[in-house]
């Protein structure tokens, strides 16, 4: 198992790990720890350098595997099993998605205190996102009151509060999971959380800012309707 370490700390730029595995599957590396964020909920993988015995790598791509997490290396080489290695982010990336990915969460925490719909489906990008939402009479004016709505959440800087809890403590939580269907498999013993204190508490595994002041403007790009009930809005970061 890979420890992952910005599940505590989504600031960290850089650390030490050790080679523990070469996969299967590209020119990829398993290591004991790491900061590289893994592709998953919607949030795009972290990119960057793992350097080894004087040599750097280029890190293009971070996934899970049946081999564990990989590390995708540019190139053919890689550095030997057991090898030290350290492991740096493309920051300014990193902290493009965790602005992105929090104000995902500021629009879910608000369209789920205004108006009880859950979320049916979703993506991120830099500087870019798109939530699914059961909502009836939506109109492209609703959206935009929705995201006026999100920026005094903004303005607020609420804090950002990440615990990890065993399964059964988090699961007693009203309205832990946002998504209409629950995503997490049944057999994980604990639940990571990220509350947006005073108006959003939910399981995530991503990465995001210290406080909601960071995020800057949410302006709402577009909406699209995917069925009767089914609305989609489509926000950027400024």
């Amino acid at each position: 198992m890979t420890t992952l370490l910005y599940h505590t700390d989504a600031y960290q730029r850089t650390c030490t790990a050790t080679v523990t595995g070469h996969s299967s599957e590209g020119n990829g590396i398993i290591l004991d720890q790491t900061i590289a964020y893994c592709t998953s909920g919607g949030q795009p993988h972290d990119t960057g350098t793992i350097a080894a015995a004087g040599q750097e790598y280029t890190l293009v791509e971070v996934k899970k595997t049946p081999d564990g997490v990989v590390h995708i290396l540019a190139g053919e080489s890689r550095p030997a099993l057991g090898s030290s290695v350290i492991v740096t982010i493309d920051w300014e990336r990193r902290y493009r998605l965790m602005r992105t990915h929090t104000a995902m969460h500021l629009l879910c925490g608000v369209v789920f205190r205004d108006y009880g719909a859950l979320v049916t489906g979703g993506n991120m990008d830099i500087d870019e996102g798109r939530l699914d939402f059961e909502i009836s009479d939506f109109t492209p004016e609703l959206a935009q009151r929705i995201v006026d709505a999100v920026n005094v959440e903004v303005a607020a800087n609420r804090p950002l509060a990440v615990k990890i809890l065993p399964r059964a403590e988090a699961f007693a939580i009203p309205d832990l999971i946002r998504t209409k269907i629950n995503l997490l498999p049944d057999g994980i013993a604990e639940i990571r959380t990220v509350n947006i204190v005073g108006l959003d508490l939910q399981a995530d595994g991503g990465t995001h800012v210290a406080a909601t002041g960071e995020v800057g403007t949410v302006t709402l790009l577009k909406t699209r309707s995917k069925g009767a009930t089914n609305k989609r809005i489509i926000v950027g970061l400024a």
